[in-house]
């Protein structure tokens, strides 16, 4: 499985978000591979979920993954509810 983190320029946030998804699918007992990257490559990218914020979803709702919000990407819990409610990681939508 494939992740993509996403944000403007595609250097700190969505590398701090890709660091918090890592430590959640982890505790969750889940592996996936996850880059970061900014929103135009994620355009154009290939992937099994994109993870976001919410002024960025415009830009890529026409990716055939699931994309989810997480507006804080610092909180583990909204990143874990994130992972959950995409339906791909125990639990559902």
């Amino acid at each position: 499985m494939k992740i993509l983190t996403v944000c403007g320029l595609g250097m700190g946030s969505s590398l701090i978000l890709k660091m918090n998804v890592e430590t959640v699918l982890r505790k969750l007992g889940q592996s996936a591979s996850v880059e970061h990257m900014d929103v135009s490559s994620a355009a154009s990218a290939s992937a099994d979920l994109v993870i976001t914020h919410t002024e960025f979803v415009p830009s890529l709702s026409h990716l055939s993954c699931p994309v989810v919000v997480v507006n804080n990407y610092i909180d583990q819990q909204e990143i874990e509810r994130a992972l959950i409610g995409s339906g791909l990681f125990g639990g559902g939508a």
